[in-house]
């Protein structure tokens, strides 16, 4: 491509799902105007997605915010400047730590799916808070599958779907969610290739099952019988990898006792698929030489989630999948977002625990810690009571609660009764509207920016993405709003930044040796570290870039940490030097850098149980799976049909895309639904039906569809979306599907929500 094709192209990256494909961008007049993949980027290497090309409704969304907002007794909002928004929120929160301690401040989000630098120095307000717990939108989603990892290794893990023979899809239709890089390109080529296989489980025919070669269509909320078939399978008919599982594992004994009870026949009935298909399923992933196995929502939003995580690592660990091309393995993260460790692994075999921690458990509702988070569906539960230890104060951050979280009724009423609630965003949320204080934040292409989701093996990247509009007036970026807080708090001065900021000047190794001898010294510098970061390292950065302060830090620790993989990948020697030589390439890479590159054989290392053996056998989930006949999923005569509330589409958002002009043709939240059952409602397409579960009821209009099982319905993530009109009149485009769920509905053991299995009552309004 010649220079005059390129010339005004700038180098960016996608924002709407974790994979965070990297984009070349053009801008004018303060929007983005043309989108195209970077070819140049080391992980998406070209690829991108149609979802792609929504950023410049991101960018210019219709409730973006310019000024702090305090909010008055009626429920207004007043603008108030910058000084007096953190001089009011240092004092009340401060005062809260002071009366009831910070236990009993929850801290909520972090960074959404592009946003992560924020999270970083958020950690500095939650130590000078003494914050103790804290929750986002992962403990919605993945502390069931991050307890049970932790159980059985200590490490996360991906599968390596470019080089797999098979591929799994658990509740997951990585057409339309992706999930790993270049998702389409990879599908494609697993679909063509007459050597590779594709197992999709999952209720609806999706754009991915129709790929396939084995579509296991399971019965809403029988994921577990599917999963426990399969694996009794490969036990009753000799075809696990006895003498791997022999080397690699410890429990296996335990398992084969509870596959060998298992009436696979009988199961086959309950979940709905065809004996004779899941034994060949079951055979397939046998003879394979790799499987690569993914779960997602449609199994961790629904019943018996955190089961459905156990059984579907013991298909793939019982034929040997991991530590290998093409199987599953353990990466090295640049940053661990998981607080998965050994602590959460011990006592597996006997069911013991080990002694009781502080903050393990919620304070009100004693629900489990998993991950460093609460689970999301008791947070209502934590502040509307009486009980002494109960929050008092929440501190929101790139995250909107009210609308993602179930109940959304209950969570505005817990928001109003707390004693003070703070959010830092760029837009005037669903949750900002009931929060005590906005904070409004750059957007993501007025700042430095970058994510956490670096989950690729062999080759790991990571992207740090350069500013390309000036900030919004009257916004900052979360590293400055967070040193703010902490220097109002008076926990940070010039007393602790005069002599790094020299030292900064002198270059990064000078910088590294007086970091190491300050923070032995002055404990505040360890302690508060991003934010010392940030006002010290900051100011010595390429312009706009201040915020990346918090990598060099992060690039110390991993260069130490996971020093094979950084080795391999070029920065290794000695830690102070490759730490600043990856920091360096991280700065003036602009489309990323690999910063890790491992061995198939390091995923041993990374097992963090004795001997590096995998743990098969949990207790308490062989003691679930042993009842989980007498708890089959059954449909209320009064609620006869079953909601997925939330099913990704190509029409489809996440909720930092706040402009409804994006969504060019068509209406707002359709429900999809068997022309069978809309028959029997007496409906045609385009007609409008009245949802109604126990917790709400919403409008909406219908499309057949015969991909969907008889009695499944679904509605579309990311609508329902309050925006303001011309004259600030709030006007709701859709249905936002939380009002309609509720809270009591989660996993029993790691309290995820069963989004994905609503009870549901179907009435036609009238036609079009």
């Amino acid at each position: 491509m010649d220079t005059a094709e390129t010339e005004g192209w700038k180098k960016s990256a996608c924002i709407i799902c974790s994979i965070n494909c990297g984009l070349e961008i053009k801008t004018e007049d303060g929007r983005i105007t043309k989108i195209k993949g970077d070819k140049d980027n080391p992980v998406s290497q070209g690829y991108i997605c149609e979802k792609s090309q929504r950023m410049d409704f991101y960018q210019n969304g219709a409730d973006r915010i310019d000024s702090p907002k305090r909010r008055k007794p009626d429920g207004t909002y007043e603008n108030i400047d910058w000084d007096t928004a953190i001089r009011e929120i240092a004092e009340k929160l401060k005062a809260i730590k002071q009366q009831h301690g910070g236990d009993s401040i929850l801290y909520y989000g972090g960074g959404s799916q592009g946003n992560h630098l924020g999270g970083t120095y958020a950690d500095s307000t939650i130590k000078a808070l003494g914050i103790q717990y804290r929750s986002n939108a992962l403990a919605q989603e993945k502390t069931g599958e991050g307890w049970v990892q932790g159980k059985m290794a200590g490490a996360p893990v991906h599968g390596d779907f470019e080089h797999c023979e098979v591929a799994v899809f658990l509740g997951k239709n990585p057409w339309q969610s992706h999930g790993f890089a270049r998702t389409r390109v990879i599908l494609r080529e697993i679909q063509n290739d007459p050597n590779r296989a594709m197992i999709v489980i999952d209720p609806r025919r999706s754009e991915t099952a129709k790929m396939a070669d084995f579509h296991l269509a399971v019965k809403p909320g029988t994921d577990a019988w599917c999963l426990s078939a399969l694996s009794a399978i490969l036990v009753q008919e000799n075809l696990v990898a006895k003498t791997w599982l022999d080397e690699h594992t410890t429990g296996y004994a335990a398992v084969e006792a509870a596959m060998t009870k298992i009436n696979v026949a009988e199961y086959a009935k309950i979940c709905g698929v065809d004996e004779s298909l899941l034994r060949s399923a079951a055979r397939r992933i046998a003879s394979a030489k790799s499987v690569s196995m993914i779960e997602d929502l449609g199994v961790q939003m629904s019943l018996h989630s955190t089961l459905n995580s156990y059984l579907n690592r013991l298909v793939w660990l019982l034929t040997g999948n991991y530590a290998k091309k093409g199987a599953n393995n353990a990466f090295a993260p640049f940053l661990n977002l998981s607080n998965s460790t050994r602590s959460t692994s011990k006592n597996s075999n006997s069911g013991k625990s080990s002694a009781p921690r502080k903050w393990t458990h919620s304070p009100v509702t004693n629900s489990k810690v998993i991950m460093g988070l609460i689970p999301c569906n008791v947070i209502p539960d934590e502040i509307l009571t009486d009980h002494p230890k109960r929050f008092r104060a929440m501190f929101i951050e790139s995250a909107n609660p009210v609308h993602s979280l179930a109940d959304s009724q209950r969570m505005r009423q817990s928001l109003r009764a707390l004693e003070c609630s703070v959010v830092i965003d760029v837009a005037m949320t669903e949750t900002a509207r009931q929060a005590d204080y906005v904070l409004p934040a750059s957007s993501q292409f007025e700042k430095a920016e970058a994510t956490f989701f670096n989950l690729e093996f062999p080759r790991n990247g990571f992207h740090l993405r350069h500013p390309h509009f000036p900030p919004r007036p009257g916004t900052l970026t979360e590293a400055e709003i967070h040193a703010r807080l902490l220097e109002a708090m008076g926990e940070l001065d010039e007393t602790n930044y005069s002599f790094l900021r020299g030292a900064a000047r002198l270059g990064r190794t000078a910088f590294g040796l007086s970091f190491a001898w300050k923070s032995t010294r002055d404990k505040k510098v360890a302690r508060y570290a991003p934010v010392v970061l940030y006002r010290t390292l900051g100011p010595s950065l390429p312009a706009n870039l201040a915020p990346a302060a918090t990598l060099w830090g992060i690039s110390q620790i991993y260069v130490r940490t996971q020093a094979a993989a950084a080795k391999g990948a070029g920065f290794g020697g000695q830690p102070l030097i490759a730490g600043n030589r990856l920091f360096e390439a991280i700065l003036n890479s602009p489309s990323g850098v690999i910063f890790g590159v491992s061995q198939y054989s390091d995923s041993w290392d990374a097992v963090k149980l004795p001997d590096h053996k995998i743990n098969l056998n949990i207790k308490e989930m062989l003691d679930e799976l042993a009842t989980i006949d007498s708890k089959l999923p059954h449909h209320r005569p009064d609620y006869p049909f079953i909601l997925c509330a939330g099913e990704r589409r190509a029409e489809t958002s996440q909720t930092s895309i706040r402009n409804p002009e994006w969504m060019k043709k068509g209406d707002f939240s359709v429900m999809r639904i068997h022309p069978e059952d809309a028959a029997i409602l007496g409906c045609d397409e385009g007609d409008w039906v009245q949802l109604k579960t126990p917790r709400g009821t919403a409008k909406a209009p219908i499309e057949l569809s015969d991909e969907l099982q008889r009695g499944y319905v679904s509605m579309p993530n990311g609508h329902g979306l309050d925006y303001p009109d011309a004259d600030g009149t709030l006007t709701r485009r859709g249905v936002s599907v939380n009002e309609l769920t509720n809270t009591a509905d989660r996993d029993p053991f790691a309290g995820t929500p069963w989004h994905k299995y609503v009870p549901v009552h179907l009435e036609r309004l009238f036609q079009n």
